[in-house]
């Protein structure tokens, strides 16, 4: 069983271990309050089983990784999406109109400081989004987010967040602000732009200026009273007038009515005086007494007042000495490029920064060595999922004649115009584009209203011929009608000489039936064309088994072979033949004496008719 270390009561090494680790690693913790940061690391210590601040200060020097998890433990980020609704409630309702108004056409500068992983910053995006429109906050807004942890800014840097974390957002917030990628959801990209995100130490750095408003919660709590008072400076230093501070819940300006007006204590919203001009810079420290170190801190105070100025420079500065080395980085260059105070005394050509968004030791070089002043306009800077342009100045420090001291390099953000201007381009192109469509449409339109007014003159031709011809089709119609009539007419008729024909045709056949002797009509081709019905008992073949049959190929009781030479006698003379007496078989196999008469038929292109009765002498063997 592992003991318990000891609690380190020396405040003494505790001081040892806050300077070491600001001399190490640039985290300045001496603002801190001692109870609370000495708790937070004996936490971390005990986690390592260390048992004195001295043997945890090996333990750093001996464990690059310590170092992040003693951060991790000392700086607690709790954020999330608009917290404290009641709070953002009133700044979306009271502040941001009112910000927005005292703006009128300029900018509008707004700072998240500790803003950890960028939810709070991302807040103040979307709600200025929801008061100006995209465009408009696109265009005029620009919103700083600084922090001093860099795994947090990372994160933030990202934009990247799971669902839960958006659940303090309405669905139509969520849906137009943000895109949703596999398990997680990226804040969108054109209003990302207007979110820089850098390491900042409120309790070291310059503060960003002209800000309109400035959002710093649940942050001062965890410095002590002097501290906090040095941050306060640089807040108002950095409020334009009448601009607007926003605290968390535990913190309020008790001791500064003075210089900022409550606009409500209840949500921790301030506001400086608009008639409070505030001194030039915020102190650094209280005014030097007579006497001990007076020129130690004139000298400090110098150097503070060379930085603040520096640091109010609209763009990025980095000077560096006559060997190449960096000597100072204003905030925003920390900020812009990610740049830490221990980068300070590094060679150049070590940094990123000297190749990337353009080659500059060339350019510091030839600066120095021309003793001239060189610029670059609209070098692209790429970084995660972002394009930036900046007009890069070389500028050569000259001591009047003597030789070059050193050399800046200032960078200034033009990503929006640059961006403004390539969409100009891009729309001219496009509405260059668009006219010469439009001019051939038009020039398409003109022979296509030619072609039509053709068509127009070719249809009102054709209508007159269809018109001619619509009377020609009347007459012919009326004609048709006419030729109706007639052949109605006609058809009348033959309906009544066809039930005459039927009647004689009937009559004919009842004669032709009644008569007891068979008769047989016989075409030209001797083909039987009637068969009646004492035909048809005398023989024993019915009418429909012979009609169309050839006579001589019947098998029947009579020789019809016999009956050929009469036949023919028939045909040629055209007069009546016989009787001509044939034996024969009746249809019940009685021999019987047949007498046959052929007389010739007039109709139906001739032929005979062949009249058979039983003669009255029967033929018996």
């Amino acid at each position: 069983m592992t003991s318990r270390p000891a609690e380190p009561a020396n405040d003494e090494e505790l001081e040892e271990l806050l300077a070491f680790l600001r001399d190490a690693r640039g985290f300045d913790f001496t603002g801190y309050k001692r109870s609370t940061l000495g708790r937070r690391i004996r936490k971390r210590m005990a986690d390592a089983d260390v048992g004195s601040y001295a043997d945890y200060r090996d333990r750093l020097e001996a464990d690059a990784y310590e170092f992040g998890a003693l951060f991790n433990t000392i700086l607690i980020n709790v954020t999330s999406f608009f917290r404290d609704p009641d709070a953002w409630t009133f700044l979306r309702h009271e502040v941001v109109p009112a910000v927005i108004e005292d703006a009128g056409s300029e900018e509008i500068r707004v700072w998240s400081a500790g803003c950890s992983t960028g939810e709070e910053a991302y807040s103040l995006a979307i709600m200025f989004a929801e008061a100006l429109g995209l465009d408009e906050t696109i265009a005029r807004v620009k919103i700083y987010g600084t922090d001093v942890d860099e795994q947090e800014l990372r994160a933030a840097r990202a934009g990247h967040y799971p669902a839960r974390s958006l659940e303090p957002l309405g669905t139509e917030q969520r849906d137009r602000y943000f895109e949703q990628n596999g398990s997680r959801h990226g804040f969108r990209s054109d209003l990302r732009r207007r979110v820089i995100f850098g390491r900042h130490d409120i309790t070291r750095d310059a503060p960003i200026s002209r800000l309109d408003l400035l959002v710093c919660r649940n942050t001062l709590m965890y410095f002590n009273m002097e501290a906090q008072s040095q941050i306060v400076d640089r807040f108002h230093f950095a409020l334009r007038p009448a601009g607007y501070l926003f605290l968390g819940k535990a913190e309020m300006l008790l001791n500064d009515t003075d210089r900022f007006d409550v606009v409500s204590m209840r949500q921790r919203v301030f506001r400086r005086r608009a008639s409070d001009a505030g001194p030039l810079y915020p102190p650094a420290a209280p005014r030097p007494r007579p006497g001990a170190g007076t020129e130690l801190r004139g000298a400090s105070r110098a150097r503070q007042l060379r930085d603040l100025v520096l640091d109010s420079t609209l763009g990025a500065v980095i000077a560096l000495d006559g060997e190449g080395a960096v000597m100072f980085m204003n905030s925003h260059a920390r900020i812009q490029f990610g740049l830490v105070p221990n980068d300070i005394g590094k060679p150049f050509a070590d940094l990123d920064l000297s190749h990337r968004p353009v080659e500059l030791l060339p350019l510091v070089e030839r600066a120095a060595g021309e003793r001239r002043t060189l610029r670059v306009s609209g070098a692209e800077r790429r970084t995660a999922g972002d394009i930036q342009y900046f007009d890069v100045v070389v500028q050569p420090l000259v001591g009047g004649s003597g030789p070059v001291l050193g050399t800046t390099v200032t960078f200034t953000d033009v990503t929006t115009p640059t961006t403004l201007k390539a969409e100009i381009k891009r729309i001219r192109e496009e509405l260059e584009t668009a006219y010469e469509e439009l001019q051939s449409t038009n020039e398409e339109l003109e022979t296509t209203n030619e072609e039509l007014q053709s068509s127009i003159e070719e249809l009102e031709t054709t209508n007159e011929e269809l018109q001619s011809t619509n009377e020609e089709l009347e007459t012919t119609n009326e004609e048709l009608q006419s030729g109706n009539e007639e052949l109605e007419t006609m058809n009348e008729e033959m309906r009544t000489r066809t039930e005459e024909l039927d009647e004689a045709r009937a009559f004919l056949e009842g004669v032709v039936g009644s008569v007891a002797a068979g008769v047989v009509v016989l075409d030209a081709h001797m083909r039987v064309k009637s068969w009646n019905r004492g035909a048809a008992e005398l023989w024993g073949l019915r009418a429909d088994e012979v009609i169309d049959e050839r006579f001589f190929g019947l098998d029947f009781g009579l020789p019809a072979e016999q009956l050929r030479a009469v036949i023919k006698e028939c045909l040629d003379t055209g007069k009546r033949a016989g009787p001509v007496d044939t034996p024969a078989v009746n249809r019940i196999g009685r021999r019987i004496n047949c007498e046959v008469v052929c007389s010739p038929f007039d109709g139906h292109n001739g032929g005979v008719v062949l009249l058979m009765e039983e003669g009255r002498t029967a033929q018996v063997r």
